[in-house]
């Protein structure tokens, strides 16, 4: 592997400039050799950020170099940077925080899940030589994730095995739709699916428990249901492959209602839309209500991705 040092000195007096390149040089994860003697991996992206820090220092009158190396010594810059202790201190907290999960909790737990998940992905992003450490988190946070969600929804399904079938829209019109009452981001996004995209007539019902489905109803995110979780897919994302429903727009939901509801890849904007369907959840008792207000987020998700796109 190739790296390249930073080599900087700045007159006293700059402390902004010298502030500035410490932070930016600290957050993108450089080793230290000595003060002023920075060191990172030699890509493509490092070689920029440490030529804009270099030319920064210059223009306030210090001295810079970015310079490529791979002596002799440099198989033993990979130790200067291990992230054990980082994903430690994670470990403890997601730990800590697990062990604070009870019914009540919850909505508050899972907020503070998503702060540990960024801290992740903070951290791995600077992490050029990951190992069993970075697994190991990764495996807490999904499992806390999971566990908050099932706390949020006992009744949560478990996945499906088998392949899903392409049906017809023409034949689940003015249906009954059944899920769990008190819904959450993969019921609340697939029952908007339905009404939008699947059956415009739909009417919803909201069970206590799975077992009150009546066998008329199509009943969905629950197990048993006619439509619910299969394989590595939330329910609204079997709704979309059972349809046929593909466009970019609606594949974006789709992952993002996967993250909110099992964890994994976080789109960008995850965290605001959980905050607002939290906010919206706490607001309405009514689950009608409730469904009708989430679905103005879902419409304008889709109307901002399908823009974009």
């Amino acid at each position: 592997m190739s790296w390249l040092l930073l080599i900087l000195s700045l007159p006293t007096e700059n402390a902004t400039v010298r502030m500035r390149a410490w932070r930016s040089i600290k957050a993108w994860g450089a080793a230290s050799l000595r003060d002023g003697v920075y060191l990172l991996p030699a890509r493509p992206d490092h070689v920029e950020k440490l030529e804009a820090v270099a030319h920064d220092v210059r223009e306030a009158g210090g001295i810079a170099h970015v310079l490529p190396t791979d002596g002799p010594e440099a198989h033993e810059f990979p130790t200067l940077f291990n992230r054990s202790d980082d994903y430690g201190a994670l470990h403890s907290a997601i730990a800590e925080l697990r062990a604070t999960l009870v019914p009540e909790s919850a909505m508050e737990v899972m907020k503070e899940t998503r702060k540990l998940r960024k801290r992740f992905i903070r951290l791995s992003q600077i992490d050029f030589f990951p190992g069993a450490a970075r697994d190991r988190v990764d495996r807490a946070l999904q499992e806390l994730e999971t566990d908050a969600n099932r706390v949020m929804s006992p009744d949560e399904p478990l996945p499906a095995a088998g392949s899903i079938a392409l049906l017809e829209r023409a034949d689940y019109q003015g249906r009954i739709w059944a899920t769990r009452h008190r819904p959450w981001v993969d019921r609340l996004a697939s029952a908007w699916l339905i009404k939008r995209f699947i059956d415009p007539k739909a009417r919803f019902l909201w069970l206590g428990s799975p077992d009150d489905c009546p066998e008329e109803a199509l009943g969905f995110d629950f197990d048993g249901a006619t439509f619910t979780h299969v394989a590595d897919k939330v329910t609204f994302e079997t709704l979309l492959a059972s349809f046929d429903l593909r466009t970019v727009a609606l594949q974006r939901i789709g992952e993002l209602v996967h993250y909110l509801d099992v964890g994994g890849h976080q789109p960008p904007e995850a965290a605001g839309v959980e905050c607002v369907l939290m906010g919206l959840r706490e607001s309405h008792s009514d689950d009608d209500q409730l469904l009708l207000a989430a679905s103005a987020v879902f419409d304008s998700l889709y109307t901002s991705y399908t823009k974009e796109n």
